[in-house]
């Protein structure tokens, strides 16, 4: 028996893999063991989220089984004579670069294709704009505080406003948005008069209706004139919406043929766009063209392969300025910062915003958060504990049998009015103020089992009639995209009588531009209940309370950055139910996912 049908057996690779393999072994001509092994393994890799696999370093096996791999050159040498894996730029189907790493062949180019658009723009900088009308814009849209401090906000402008490439990154309420607002204004005051075309975009469609609304309210407060408002962009839209989907396919109406319209293109909630997503957006992108990204680097990375913009961060290494760039902003602002010498030329285009404008000092959630982040677990769960904030609570996991009892009070009180009330638009507003986070979809502790003691707590006290699937006052979530009805996984709906169907049941949903859409429920595409949603799913949401459930055992997918993404989903609290030895592994464990992407932007050679 080979490795690669050992490990099958065993449940260590999927039917997908296993078959891929074979598929791989047969078009090389015949049986090629170490063929089959690398194409299987690559195949689990990818689904598991990584962009590709290191020959030196076995991936975990899941029946617990260490997974031996052979001697890296003469596997390479095996690889290399099969006549499907080729060297970079070749058309194979599976690619090996010289550091040993394997790539099923898109993954590869999606990689090479994004790494080619952010140097090109590196080397595009814009030195047009002069120093003097950049001074003075500059300070007409970042007025001066008098405390002395550096407003990193006005770099990240000057940054932008340098560069055809930024990333502008920081915490929840260290205002990104309210920033691109601002450096938007600065581009269309130093067009004199050219017409700038702008586009919003974000992952999902309610992170496309709260970029909207942020950019709305940003632009109101605004100290510039009212011409220049007018020529903000009003209108944020998903990346699908705006690339344009073609219907049973996997390709977009604008692509690396035919580029959008656009002179600038801000992204929202980086951190949730995965590689190949990032990759045709880029390459739908025209050459000259700003590309802009905001995004919270230490959240969880996206669902699909890739963790883009914590590598395109360099997430966990320091980057100071480059000394010329210091020099600049010391000549333009005035501020004084010590830069480096050696600094890559990627360093200029990244921004760190630290200042948190919704977290003073007092803040429990910043104060853990940061704790999470440096991976100082036993830290993070005293500050949890010791009941100093406000904003933190700790409990100790309850009994599985107790579940349904221990949520019954903050069940009742969150969501009673969804049953009760008939305006969506209230209803949706209630559904923000507070939600049940879990770090697993399935198991005694995940999703499915919370938002099913949700429905018997609901049902024992009438709120819920019967024992049908669709009821009024049920949140639902959609979970994979349908470009037909424009549904999008991520968006939320509310199940209510609707007036203008005889009072039958439909599901509301709210679009990006603040409108109603109502659809019949047998027409969704796959979606689930929403009392509680895992970790991942609450990306790019905010609620102001949050309950954030820990499962009663470790498990690999807990890491420091889904801690962290839970708890910084909440605006004024946040309670976390758990086990402290299972918190403190999750917060001493940071997700690793494999690609070149970093080493492609950040090695200078």
């Amino acid at each position: 028996m080979s490795d690669m049908d050992s490990l099958y057996k065993k449940g260590a690779l999927s039917p997908l893999d296993f078959h891929f393999a074979r598929f791989m072994e047969r078009l090389s001509g015949g049986s090629v063991p170490e063929l089959g092994l690398a194409a299987a393994l690559i195949s689990r890799v990818t689904r598991e989220g990584h962009v590709c696999l290191d020959l030196s370093r076995a991936p975990s096996a899941d029946s617990g089984d260490a997974i031996v791999l052979p001697e890296r050159r003469r596997w390479e040498k095996k690889l290399r004579q099969s006549g499907v894996v080729g060297e970079p730029g070749e058309l194979r189907p599976l690619i090996l670069d010289s550091r040993g790493r394997l790539y099923l062949y898109r993954y590869w180019e999606y990689q090479e294709e994004l790494v080619k658009a952010i140097r090109g723009r590196l080397d595009r900088d814009n030195r047009e704009a002069e120093v003097e009308s950049l001074r003075s814009g500059l300070a007409a849209i970042f007025p001066e505080s008098g405390s002395g401090e550096v407003d990193r906000q006005k770099v990240a402008a000057l940054a932008a406003a340098r560069r055809r490439f930024c990333v502008i990154s920081g915490g929840p309420g260290t205002g990104k948005t309210t920033t691109v607002a601002k450096i938007l204004a600065l581009l269309l005051q130093q067009s004199k008069g050219d017409r700038l075309r702008t586009a919003l975009v974000s992952p999902t469609g309610k992170g496309a209706a709260r970029l909207q609304e942020a950019m709305k309210k940003a632009k109101e407060d605004l100290p510039c004139v009212q011409q220049v408002k007018a020529l903000l962009p009003d209108e944020a839209s998903t990346i699908h919406r705006l690339l344009g989907t073609v219907r049973g396919s996997p390709y977009f109406t604008f692509n690396a043929q035919r580029r959008l319209p656009v002179d600038a293109l801000v992204v929202d909630e980086a951190s949730m766009v995965d590689l190949a997503l990032m990759s045709k957006l880029v390459q739908a992108l025209p050459p000259e063209a700003r590309f802009i990204l905001l995004g919270d680097k230490d959240q969880l990375s996206s669902v699909e392969a890739g963790a883009v913009l914590g590598d395109i961060c360099d997430t966990g290494n320091p980057h100071p300025f480059s000394d010329g760039f210091c020099r600049e902003i010391h000549q333009i602002t005035g501020y004084r910062i010590e830069g480096n010498r050696e600094a890559p030329l990627l360093s200029d285009s990244i921004v760190r915003l630290t200042k948190s404008y919704r977290f003073g000092q007092e803040s429990g959630i910043a104060s853990v958060g940061r704790s999470v982040n440096e991976g100082k677990a036993e830290e993070a769960l005293q500050v949890l504990q010791e009941k100093a904030y406000e904003d933190l609570s700790w409990k100790p996991l309850p009994p599985l049998r107790s579940l349904a009892g221990a949520l019954k009070e903050r069940a009742l009180e969150a969501f009673h009015d969804l049953f009760k009330v008939d305006e969506p638009e209230a209803l949706f507003g209630r559904l923000d103020r507070f939600r049940v986070l879990c770090a697993l979809r399935e198991g005694p502790f995940g999703v499915k089992a919370v938002n099913l003691a949700m429905e018997k707590i609901f049902r024992e006290k009438g709120l819920i009639h019967g024992r049908e699937k669709w009821y009024r006052g049920r949140p639902v979530l959609i979970t994979r995209n349908d470009y037909t009805l424009r549904l999008y996984n991520g968006d939320v709906g509310i199940v209510l009588p609707d007036p203008g169907a005889g009072g039958d049941l439909r599901v509301f949903f709210r679009s990006p531009d603040g409108t109603l859409r109502t659809f019949h429920p047998v027409r969704l595409p796959e979606h689930e209940t929403v009392y509680a949603l895992t970790v991942h799913k609450s990306q790019g949401s905010e609620f102001d309370r949050v309950l954030f459930i820990l499962p009663d055992r470790d498990s690999p997918v807990l890491t420091r950055e889904l801690i962290y993404t839970a708890i910084t989903r909440a605006r004024e609290r946040v309670e976390v139910w758990g086990e402290e030895s299972v918190f403190r592994r999750a917060a001493s464990r940071r997700t690793a996912r494999l690609s070149g992407l970093r080493d492609a932007l950040w090695d200078e050679d």
